[in-house]
């Protein structure tokens, strides 16, 4: 709910860690699905998590990279899953929910970032929008009967503060007629929170609480692949000697400061009773609705009230059910 659009506060701050936020959190005997869980920020998310005492899912597409990637962490294993590919999501869902197994938290992590070139999926969805929305739209909703059996749920999507100024194409969500990649990108994002406060409205009631987090800007500490290191430069994220400069006050986060954020709105018990919500630097995002360049010194990453409108929210979760099928 909008109302609850405020710091909490939890004592965290921008430079908090995974490991700080979970400090004193016994997750023994939950059950965590992190679709991307073995990528840079996804792994350290799995990886906090199962010190934590939690049994992690990661769903990936390549089985054998992320199973390279997450070996030797205690608690973990890999299954298969394409966000792109709706036979992929219901064979995933299917096979936990027959399980019988409770789902405890779900962490809508993977996704797409910009590409040069616009790509659809089969059924004709833009990748982003496909991969960061509408696949964890349908995985998210194939599992719910899992979620509830938890009695008492988090579904946490990972978003980023380009929902500040990402808009939904209501008449062209592919970009059929016009492809460009950061409207696409910020598109994405914004359904993200709009998914979190429609999730959240429609089944709070059943123990499944939805949070929206925004990790920071995480590039990790290199080395930068070459054809980047000029347009790191120009954003503030690199040096001159092309090292990744780390500023969390200002965005600019480690892996591990990335990840607090995201196991806050997966785990932790400071956001009981709460949902709905849009996070950054380790507690509930304030509401900013002034117009703030993006620049190389300062990242607009707080909350507004257009990422969180209601109406939005609705529209897009009937538009999303009919792409779904």
């Amino acid at each position: 709910m909008i109302d609850d659009q405020h710091p909490v506060p939890t004592g965290f701050t921008a430079s908090s860690t995974a490991d700080d936020v979970l400090r004193g959190v016994d997750l023994t005997g939950r059950d965590v699905v992190v679709t991307g869980g073995h990528g840079r920020l996804g792994r350290e998310v799995t990886r906090s998590l199962a010190a934590a005492g939690a049994s992690v899912v990661v769903a990936a597409r390549d089985t054998e990279r992320a199973a390279a990637a997450v070996a030797g962490i205690h608690g973990v294993e890999v299954q298969q899953l394409d966000l792109t590919e709706p036979t992929s999501i219901d064979a995933f869902a299917r096979r936990w929910v027959m399980s019988g197994r409770p789902l405890h938290a779900l962490v809508n992590n993977a996704a797409l970032l910009f590409t040069a070139e616009r790509l659809v999926d089969a059924r004709g969805n833009e990748r982003a929008f496909s991969t960061s929305h509408l696949g964890h739209f349908q995985l998210t909703r194939a599992l719910l009967p899992a979620l509830r059996r938890a009695h008492g749920a988090r579904v946490l999507t990972v978003t980023s503060g380009a929902a500040r100024i990402g808009q939904i194409h209501w008449d062209d969500l592919a970009f059929a007629r016009r492809y460009d990649a950061g409207a696409a990108y910020a598109q994405s994002k914004r359904a993200n929170v709009l998914f979190t406060v429609e999730l959240d409205r429609r089944h709070a009631e059943d123990g499944i609480r939805a949070f929206a987090a925004h990790p920071g800007v995480v590039i990790g500490p290199g080395p930068h692949a070459p054809d980047r290191i000029a347009a790191y430069r120009e954003q503030g994220l690199v040096d001159e000697h092309g090292e990744t400069v780390v500023d969390p006050d200002n965005g600019k986060k480690t892996v591990e400061q990335g990840a607090a954020t995201l196991v806050l709105g997966a785990a932790s018990p400071l956001l009981d009773g709460l949902g709905g919500v849009y996070l950054k630097d380790g507690d509930v995002a304030r509401i900013d609705d002034e117009v703030r360049p993006l620049t190389a010194d300062s990242i607009p990453a707080d909350a507004s009230s257009a990422m969180l409108d209601p109406d939005d929210a609705r529209r897009l979760w009937a538009v999303s059910e009919q792409l779904t099928g």
